[in-house]
């Protein structure tokens, strides 16, 4: 049995993502929950924690069409947590997400690569909005009016 291990995926203004990672014959895999189907599962197949990440950046996208991956931290065990029962407590999982937020982040993107990013093409954007639940979208301008108060 693998231990809980899991990797935040880091935005630029968007909803991060969680990604339970494991390991099998040296490869890494991902299973997770997502509003979107892209952001799911992805097989064993990668040979670095790097590589699994980029394989979600071309699915990893706004309401607004924009690419909006950026980071990953690095590989959080859950073990030490389960004194705090994360998997049914609130107060558990905030412990968890307190510790991710500590966690060394590792960028995928330089400043010139992010400034040549274009728009997703439009056939993509809308296979990839298939039914998502728009109540669970990142709404940016709900983000913007909360930071104006």
């Amino acid at each position: 049995m693998q231990p809980p291990i899991i990797v935040q995926m880091i935005p630029w203004h968007d909803d991060d993502h969680i990604l339970a990672i494991y390991k099998k014959s040296g490869r890494f895999g991902a299973v997770a929950k997502s509003n979107f189907v892209g952001l799911r599962i992805r097989e064993p197949v990668y040979l670095s924690l790097r590589e699994l990440i980029l394989s979600y950046f071309d699915v990893f996208y706004s309401v607004e069409g924009e690419f909006t991956l950026r980071g990953y931290s690095r590989p959080l065990n859950l073990l030490p947590f389960d004194k705090y029962d994360w998997m049914c407590r609130d107060e558990g999982a905030q412990e968890v997400a307190a510790r991710l937020s500590t966690q060394n982040h590792y960028s995928i993107l330089t400043d010139k690569m992010v400034g040549d990013l274009r728009k997703v093409n439009p056939l993509t954007y809308r296979a990839g909005m298939l039914n998502t639940i728009p109540e669970g979208l990142y709404d940016p301008n709900k983000k913007k009016a909360h930071q104006s108060r």
